[in-house]
């Protein structure tokens, strides 16, 4: 049956998928009626073909949680996102003299979608498809900080709060003071909190499908916090040019 110009079991089960998605990757029969405003039968059939086909899984409790398929969809999403923002990530990175990141969050985690590697020797270097705590990373919190914070908790808790370095916050209340003041100040700074001795500035972008991040990062010694100054308004052009990618592929 046609809903407007799509297929209404196609949106009543996509529904679904982000109502747990919203919730943190899993919901009840009674979280999903109630957001979704489906009925139960409804609800019982279509959670039975995603099941039977693998993009959900129902726990012992009865809860139902996102399934490993997604996992395979994520990532090949990811990289066709990695390969549209890379020519802009590549502009940054010849314009600051630093390597340019683009980051999202994907099962708890940031993961890294696209870099662009400054030409200095010596500089900041992560692997494509590469997964970091949230927590301690720039495009970590700037992805964080683009949730509430009860959905950040809940993160928190099921990852922890390693300490990469001695900078690294390892306590939620600080973690949501930090997050705070990021979204007052529009973007996020990692100070030695991944790893010693490298500063990384991160932007959000905007109206992306899921909270994603860009960032600049090298040796703190050449970013510094004057040359946060300059990196921020390139960031945020950054990512709204980023922004129009993901809307062109949508």
């Amino acid at each position: 049956m046609a809903e407007g110009n799509g297929v209404q079991s196609v949106d009543r089960a996509i529904d679904l998928l982000e109502i747990m998605t919203d919730l943190g990757g899993s919901a009840g029969l009674s979280e999903l009626a109630t957001s979704s405003g489906l009925p139960l039968p409804t609800i019982h059939r279509l959670m039975r073909t995603l099941v039977g086909r693998g993009y959900a899984r129902q726990l012992p409790s009865r809860r139902y949680t996102l399934g490993p398929r997604l996992i395979r969809l994520g990532e090949s999403a990811g990289r066709q996102l990695g390969a549209g923002a890379r020519p802009h990530l590549e502009r940054v990175a010849r314009e600051l003299g630093e390597t340019a990141n683009m980051a999202m969050i994907d099962r708890d985690m940031a993961v890294y979608v696209a870099q662009a590697a400054s030409s200095h020797s010596m500089r900041m270097f992560t692997e494509v498809g590469r997964r970091v705590y949230c927590h301690c990373t720039g495009v970590g919190k700037m992805v964080l900080a683009q949730l509430p914070d009860s959905t950040v908790r809940e993160i928190v808790a099921r990852t922890g709060m390693p300490a990469a370095t001695d900078q690294s916050i390892t306590n939620v209340e600080d973690l949501i003071v930090e997050l705070d003041k990021i979204r007052r100040q529009g973007y996020a700074v990692d100070d030695g909190e991944q790893e010693i001795g490298v500063r990384c500035f991160a932007v959000a972008v905007p109206d992306a499908p899921t909270p994603s991040a860009v960032s600049v990062s090298g040796p703190a010694a050449r970013v510094t916090y004057e040359f946060g100054e300059k990196a921020v308004p390139v960031l945020h052009e950054l990512a709204r040019q980023v922004a129009g990618e993901l809307l062109s592929v949508r």
